[in-house]
């Protein structure tokens, strides 16, 4: 459990280091991506961006059970 804390502190401190180019990338606007832009609303739901993360967390997951 101590492993987990300490790797995943570390994971958000390099995200909070790194946001100015972390906010640059194509996420949030891939294609999957749902996008209702109405005057007076705005709806957005990241299917494919949440898809992504979630593989990612699952593979990092996988790595540190190892």
């Amino acid at each position: 459990m101590n492993r987990i804390l300490i790797v995943l502190g570390l994971v958000l401190i390099v995200l909070g280091l790194g946001w100015s180019w972390i906010r640059r990338l194509p996420l949030f606007k891939l294609p999957g991506d749902i996008v209702i832009d109405r005057p007076g609303f705005q709806f957005f739901f990241p299917i494919t961006t949440m898809l992504l993360v979630s593989l990612a967390i699952s593979i990092i997951a996988w790595i540190l059970r190892r």
